[in-house]
């Protein structure tokens, strides 16, 4: 099966196939007044949790109306005749697919943007779409967007190449990656700065090769490159995620023996978390006092870590207490905070307690999200609560709640599990006019429903049709 390449002219055309001791805690007092200065990271781990917040009417609205206008401009690039658009509608709706990942869609928009008479080649352009590949594991793509880009005769800059090697190293391509890299230590204007190595970095730690990154900190200071908080940053949060809390501490150290570097509160929710997340609670308490005496407070991501950790561990009274001191201090639990707490009690079985949360979430005005649902569907259905389901279904329905694939699996699992093969099968088909594509767990989960109530040949269907969805969307990806 040949590779179709990406046409220069047009970009890729290739169809989407895209498929979340019980005493109240001494720790929770903030030891130092200390003004924290305004790191970036501060801000990014704010916008992640307002990531979470369900769109009100308004954001609902300017979502669809953003999706309306990709798709507005995605079908002209499909026509030659479009050539003196609206330099606003096609730029903005660019940007709405990059930054939404739409990777499909934002290749076709950017062919259209080069058949314009007003398009100038911007270097910039290409490293957004460069970085948005690597998120999306497209490194076919990637290399041939490099060789569009030196055919509308523009010189290849740091951040391109640091972006193709994100974009190598996040899809796996390690060998390339690095490859990448040393081509550029050739390039007398390229050659790569700490950026590029903290995403090789990145790269290793993703794919677990964690026995390289001592040798990218050494090859980077025998170049005179020091690392900065971003590089230590990414090493502590992969360590801790490792659950490699050695290797965690001692990045924090040479962090700290650097003189240059300092530790902010992505810092702080990488180690607090690491901890919390193994159960390691002491530990955890430890570095959340330890943060503190540097002068950093806790954000509301920390809470959410804290929320989180002390629930895995059975320890609700100290979750509420880091709810009550989030009240104290005005940081407002989000709908994460409920949704944390919502799971929390959802697993140890407790649904009277997850019902009155539930409650208490919408009194606060806040919205149930997929990720809610989720958590209360699965409750239900292991506490063999089927009625529940149902009414969670239909309140989903007369809601303008955004569905996912996770959603509709717990919801088939549900009915799969009970023996509901029916409503199973209902859902199944609810969820393809959502267009949220079934995945693996999908399937394999109503094959089992079927076999458990004898359905052979249903279940031989299914599987059929599994495999099918599965060659499809391989053919899909080769540009078949």
């Amino acid at each position: 099966m040949d590779v179709q390449r990406l046409d220069k002219a047009n970009l890729s055309r290739r169809p989407s196939f895209t498929s979340h001791s019980n005493s109240p805690p001494q720790l929770l007092v903030v030891k130092s007044s200390k003004k924290m200065p305004d790191y970036n990271h501060t801000t990014q781990s704010q916008k992640h949790e307002l990531q979470f917040h369900k769109p009100s009417k308004k954001d609902l609205s300017r979502i669809l109306r953003t999706q309306s206008a990709i798709k507005a401009i995605e079908k002209k690039a499909n026509s030659s005749k479009y050539n003196n658009l609206w330099p606003k509608a096609v730029l903005e709706a660019l940007d709405d697919a990059i930054r939404n990942n739409q990777w499909e869609s934002a290749l076709k928009i950017f062919g259209l943007l080069r058949k314009q008479h007003w398009y100038k080649p911007r270097c910039q352009t290409y490293a957004k779409l460069l970085v948005m590949l690597g998120k999306c594991r497209q490194p076919n793509q990637a290399s041939l967007l490099l060789e569009v880009m030196q055919s509308d005769g523009l010189q290849l800059t740091i951040d391109v190449y640091t972006a193709l090697v994100s974009a190598y190293g996040l899809s796996g391509l390690l060998d390339e990656a690095f490859r990448t890299v040393n081509y550029m230590k050739t390039i007398p204007d390229c050659k790569p700065d700490v950026f590029t190595y903290s995403i090789l970095i990145k790269c290793c730690i993703k794919l677990g090769r964690f026995n390289m990154v001592q040798q990218i900190v050494d090859e980077m200071l025998g170049l005179g490159i020091e690392c900065n908080t971003v590089t230590y940053n990414t090493m502590i949060d992969g360590y801790g995620k490792a659950e490699l809390f050695e290797l965690m501490e001692s990045s924090l150290t040479d962090m700290l023996e650097s003189g240059t570097c300092h530790p902010d509160v992505f810092t702080f929710n990488s180690m607090v978390g690491a901890y919390g997340r193994s159960g390691r609670i002491k530990q955890m308490e430890k570095w959340f006092e330890e943060f503190q005496l540097m002068g950093l407070k806790p954000d509301i991501m920390t809470c959410n870590i804290l929320v989180k950790s002390y629930g895995k561990a059975g320890m609700y009274k100290k979750m509420g207490s880091v709810v009550d001191f989030m009240t104290r201090r005005f940081y407002c639990p989000t709908i994460v905070t409920y949704n944390i707490i919502i799971e929390t009690f959802g697993k140890a079985g407790d649904i009277e307690k997850m019902d009155e949360i539930f409650l208490k979430l919408k009194h606060q005005g806040l919205k149930p999200n997929s990720i809610t649902y989720c958590s209360l569907v699965s409750a239900y259905s292991k506490a063999g609560l089927l009625s529940k389901v149902d009414s969670i279904v239909r309140q989903v329905e007369n809601s303008n709640v955004v569905l996912d694939t996770p959603f509709f699996n717990c919801v088939i699992s549900a009915y799969g599990h009970a023996g509901d093969v029916d409503k199973m099968v209902d859902v199944f088909m609810e969820m393809k006019e959502y267009k949220c594509k079934p995945d693996d767990i999908t399937f394999a989960t109503m094959i089992e429903a079927c076999l458990a109530q004898g359905m052979i040949e249903a279940a031989q269907d299914l599987e059929s049709e599994m495999v099918k969805a599965n060659k499809t969307s391989e053919m899909k990806f080769l540009g078949c």
